[in-house]
């Protein structure tokens, strides 16, 4: 049985995704959702052709997704994917216009991200002089940590890490982040250190087939959710009051480099950030530190 017209423009869309933009699985399927719920709007009004479309009836669907709860990020992502969608359909010549182009989700409020300070980050991290010397899993654990805070990488960048991308003691490393955009970020020397450690006990638990860098004790390639749980475990076990995620690792590399440095457009380039205004957000984290400070230190803001 063959596809309806609305539903094979989008199928042919999302395998546009996957082999030439290199998409995530995981955006392809927030993608997916949210142009079946428009498929769904637009088939209950009868339509069959993208053609037909208007930005009304693309504003009434978003309307009504917003009465429903849908968050303003949420819905940000949901005109995104159907913009992508016109622009792909436009290039095939499948459609006229983008009715999509000109409406804007309603604005959300922009939430500081959690991170870690220096001492904090100290504490979760800082290990005796051979931290589990017997132990090859509490050694992969100190060179991943160490490899997330020291080069500032995402949860699904360092779990796709292969053994030969840190063999060799590399200064620098490859990473390929969000929308196949490649960075070079460099290696400092506790993570090198950490890294030359969990490479030497590596075939302890390592598969013979198996590349990745960081991985089970079943000796396959470490899961999300393994590398969150053993970091969150690390930091209960450290004293911490608070419950600690990779990308708090992440967070705490952006800030302490734009505290010491000043320098935005370094810390754009080592996150990988396509957008510098997505790594502003490290200058509120920063003068939140600062008024933090003015309201301890100054005469005419402490409390008598």
């Amino acid at each position: 049985m063959s596809q309806a017209p609305l539903e094979a423009a989008v199928a042919d869309y999302l395998a546009h995704l996957r082999d030439e933009r290199r998409l995530a699985d995981l955006t392809r399927r927030h993608y997916r959702r949210d142009l079946d719920g428009l498929m769904a709007s637009l088939t209950a009004r009868g339509l069959t052709d993208w053609r037909q479309v208007t930005a009304t009836m693309v504003r009434d669907w978003i309307a009504r997704e917003h009465r429903r709860g849908l968050a303003p990020r949420s819905l940000q992502r949901t005109l995104a994917a159907v913009r992508g969608l016109y622009r792909y359909l436009q290039r095939e010549g499948r459609a006229d216009f983008d009715p999509a182009a000109d409406l804007r989700a309603p604005k959300q409020r922009r939430r500081l991200p959690e991170t870690l300070d220096v001492d904090q980050a100290a504490q979760l991290l800082d290990a005796p002089t051979n931290p589990g010397a017997d132990d090859p899993l509490a050694i992969r654990d100190q060179a991943l940590f160490e490899l997330v805070y020291g080069a500032g990488l995402r949860l699904a960048e360092v779990a796709s890490l292969e053994a030969t991308d840190l063999a060799g003691d590399p200064r620098e490393l490859r990473i390929t982040g969000k929308g196949a955009r490649t960075r070079i970020v460099p290696v400092g020397r506790q993570a090198r250190r950490a890294v030359a450690q969990w490479l030497v006990v590596r075939p302890q638990l390592a598969r013979a087939s198996e590349s990745a860098l960081f991985v089970s004790r079943r000796g396959q390639r470490l899961s999300h959710r393994a590398i969150q749980a053993r970091l969150d475990q690390r930091g209960r076990a450290r004293g911490l009051d608070q419950h600690v995620h990779p990308h708090m690792l992440r967070h705490a590399f952006a800030t302490h480099l734009l505290e010491s440095s000043g320098d935005l457009r370094a810390v754009q380039e080592l996150l990988g950030h396509a957008d510098i205004s997505t790594t502003q957000i490290y200058t509120h984290l920063d003068f939140q530190h600062l008024a933090e400070v003015y309201d301890r230190a100054h005469p005419r803001a402490r409390r008598r």
